[in-house]
Order: structure tokens, then sequence, then C-alpha cells
């Protein structure tokens, strides 16, 4: 049994890997990018009361969002999504960077779901995180399932000693998770595609690129609310 186990989880992990390395078409990062600004609109301006903090909002230095991340198990359990970041620079939200997030879960489960994560690193050290182009959630970076509720109070051990605060919405529901385990990267071969050359994940987090026409939406979405709630405390 232990060495069936084992199996199922290299071949688990080698699926999930596999994934990590394709790359994406034009129109299909169109596509994630789109999808992700529709997501972080219906979750901060659909329902107030079940939103982000605005005080996160407000303090936010970086933003992943992660829409249709896949969440599946058959004796194994195995995560992979791709989504958009952007980080906070001294002039604006800087250009998106493409990225994935992949881990494992182990246990006697069978089934699946689909869910949009929405991740935010909330001071410079979640930033520099964020800028070392891989990171591992719960190990290289704490991470904190994150409060809800526009003007919820929360505790002080996020405030000390989270990096990142997560946040899932899966049928219609809002609320933190726990995503220790999983590991955040460039994908580099999106990345690529979208700017038609190998950009570093740190020029692209500080601001040195332009943000390309394609990428503007997203931008601007995560600026509507992120900046805007900073202007407002």
């Amino acid at each position: 049994m232990k060495k069936f186990a084992a199996i199922a989880a290299t071949v688990a992990l080698a699926f999930s890997g596999t994934l990590a390395h394709a790359g994406t078409d034009a129109a299909g990062l169109a596509e994630r990018l789109s999808n992700a600004s529709a997501t972080l609109t219906e979750i901060i301006a659909g329902a107030p009361d079940k939103s982000i903090p605005q005080s996160i909002l407000a303090g936010a230095s970086c933003v992943v969002v992660i829409p249709k991340y896949k969440k599946g198990a058959f004796v194994v359990g195995a995560q992979y999504g791709q989504g958009v970041a952007t980080c906070r620079t001294g002039h604006g939200w800087s250009a998106p960077v493409f990225v994935q997030l992949t881990g494992g879960s182990f246990g006697w489960q069978i089934g699946g779901q689909s869910t949009d994560l929405v991740l935010v690193a909330m001071n410079q050290q979640g930033l520099q995180d964020m800028l070392k182009n891989k990171v591992k959630l719960g190990a290289d970076a704490a991470a904190s399932a994150g409060p809800v509720g526009r003007n919820a109070q929360a505790g002080t051990d996020w405030k000390l000693n989270a990096e990142f605060l997560t946040w899932s919405r899966s049928k219609g529901l809002f609320a933190g998770i726990d995503l220790d385990g999983t590991v955040l990267s460039q994908n580099q071969d999106d990345t690529r595609t979208f700017y038609g050359a190998d950009i570093p994940f740190q020029n692209l987090l500080a601001g040195q690129t332009p943000t390309p026409e394609g990428g503007r939406p997203f931008v601007h979405t995560v600026a509507k609310y992120f900046v805007s709630s900073k202007a407002a405390q």
C-alpha cells in the first residue's frame, strides 16, 4: 500500500509539473487577464460586506489573482492554477507577471473542484518574497487565511507575521484559505509569450517595464480598488 501511494504521489506531482511548464498562446493569456479582472470586480464590488477588508486593500504591496484554480484528487490530491500578479510601485501598479501555483495533498480522497484564489502580499518582506521568483507558502513566506468583511477587524497575528493573506471563492462563497505547502512561481513561458522576450520577474514587479496594452485592464482593475481604498484611509 505504501508503495502504491508513493507511485500515485509521483504521478500526481509529475502531472502537475508537466502542466506548469505548458505554455499558453496570446489569446489564452488575454482570457486569463480578463478572468482575473472579473474575479476581483465580483469579489470586491459584488458584496462589500463579504469582501476583503478595507485596511487590507489599502495596505497591499502585491496582488495575485488565480481564477479557476483546480484542486482534484484520486487517492492523491493535486493542485494547480495559473494566474496574474502585480505589485505597488512608486508610480502606480506594475506590469502584470504570469504566475502559477502548484502543490499536492495526500490522503484517501476522491473528487475535485475549481475555485478562484486571491493572494495579497502585505508588507515589504512579502514583496521581496514575490521578487524571489519561487516561493513556498508557509515555508519561504508566512501565509494566513485572510479575514472577510469590508470593515472586519482582524487580529494582530497576520499584521505582525503574515507576509501573504489568502482567500478563495467557490460556488459563490468567499473565505480565507490555508495554502501552506503550495509553491508560487513565475510562468516563464507565458511571460515570454506576452512580452515577446525573457524579462526578469523582478524587473516587471518593480515597475521597470511599461504595462503593455493587453495588461492595462487588469492593472487598472487592481488600481481601482486598491489605490482608491488607500486614498480613503
